[in-house]
């Protein structure tokens, strides 16, 4: 067997958020991680769908990025757009 190579194995602190919410049409269980990866941004996982992404302002910001990455529809992405705009 060959020897692993490993690009990084690092231990970080986070801060983890877990928040539910309705929105008009689902319901929204996110986990929320901070750490001081990833320039800044979060790593936001849908507990429900099975699906995370690492958002930022900027990526918020770009068409259809949220529709994609949670496979939401575009009412419901806005809805989830407008959440994380509040808070980052």
């Amino acid at each position: 067997m060959s020897e692993r190579f490993f690009l990084y194995d690092d231990t970080i602190d986070t801060s983890t958020r877990f928040i539910s919410f309705m929105g008009e049409h689902q319901r929204f269980d996110l986990a929320i991680i901070r750490s001081d990866r990833y320039y800044g941004k979060l790593i936001v996982i849908n507990l429900l769908g099975n699906r995370y992404a690492i958002i930022g302002k900027d990526d918020l910001d770009e068409p259809g990025y949220i529709e994609h990455a949670y496979q939401l529809s575009e009412e419901d992405a806005e809805e989830l757009r407008s959440f994380l705009y509040e808070i980052m």
